[in-house]
């Protein structure tokens, strides 16, 4: 039987209502999850100028920032429900404000190259939940040493592919023994294929622990068209799979890969679309240079 832990992303699906974010935690605790996880972001200190002269409906997702004062009321329901509180930082002063909230910090696969964030997160002694989406085993390895050099006393990879959703055959599964293998740490799975057979295989092939899973309420979310969603009654079906799978399953999985960890296909274009860590905005430099080019100041 599997005990492995789910943990409930609820990603912009919030729609920034208080009592929305509350039926989130409270959907988390009866799922079953072991943690429910917000998001921290401003936009105009996520995306570089260049990136919104470029595509200014990213300013559309300022409907989707979390205001800071929520954290207080989420993570005491999340505590009276016997959930732990969790949240991305995507901009440094936000590590300030969630630290009294969080029972762990998640740094998203877009931020692994900041390690100024790394820092300041090692710094709170709180666990640390490392995504790995789009990196290679050698960009990985600098961010768990910036975090273990920082002073972060608890730390767990996510192997995941940033593309919403993820092919079943770019999932790479088997980039979690690699992960594990090369780091001495433990590895879990961030879902995006939202396919209860890719993440039965992560858990009784590879191990993974924890399950991040993106969760939306009824389909209404914001980010729930973009097919990355899970629903309520698919993540209890999955829980009641998960139980009942046994450790093993087939040699060969078409979700396994060949394991080097290395960006798949289908996010090399999300790669210049990453944190710079020159000033904590994204994309990087090279990637603002060419919108630039695109589209004259």
């Amino acid at each position: 039987m599997s005990s492995t832990r789910i943990v409930a992303e609820v990603s912009s699906n919030h729609h920034t209502e208080l009592e929305r974010c509350l039926r989130f935690v409270a959907a988390a605790a009866e799922l079953g999850c072991a943690a429910v996880k917000f998001q921290q972001f401003k936009i105009e200190e996520l995306f570089a100028p260049e990136a919104l002269r470029h595509a200014p409906r990213l300013l559309e997702r300022r409907a989707w920032e979390l205001p800071e004062a929520y954290n207080a009321p989420l993570a005491a329901h999340a505590r009276e429900l016997g959930v732990a509180f969790a949240s991305t930082p995507f901009y440094l002063r936000a590590v300030e404000v969630l630290e009294p909230h969080v029972d762990f910090f998640k740094i998203a696969s877009y931020q692994v190259l900041w390690h100024g964030l790394l820092r300041e997160v090692a710094r709170t002694g709180r666990p640390v939940v490392l995504a790995t989406g789009m990196a290679t085993l050698d960009e990985v390895r600098a961010a768990v040493a910036t975090l273990r050099e920082g002073g972060c006393p608890d730390l767990t990879l996510l192997h995941c592919v940033s593309s919403y959703p993820t092919p079943v055959h770019q999932a790479n599964l088997a980039a979690i023994e690699t992960l594990r293998s090369a780091l001495e740490l433990p590895v879990g799975w961030s879902d995006h294929t939202v396919s209860a057979d890719v993440v039965r295989r992560a858990v009784t092939r590879f191990g993974a622990d924890p399950i991040e899973l993106h969760l939306d309420l009824e389909g209404e979310g914001a980010e729930y068209r973009g097919g990355h969603c899970w629903l309520p009654e698919q993540v209890a079906a999955l829980r009641l799979e998960l139980a009942a799978a046994p450790p093993g399953g087939p040699l060969h999985h078409p979700a396994d890969g060949d394991g080097r960890k290395e960006p798949q296909p289908c996010e090399l274009h999300e790669r210049g679309w990453r944190t710079d860590p020159s000033d904590g905005l994204r994309p990087l430099l090279a990637e603002r240079a060419r919108l630039l080019r695109e589209v004259p100041a």
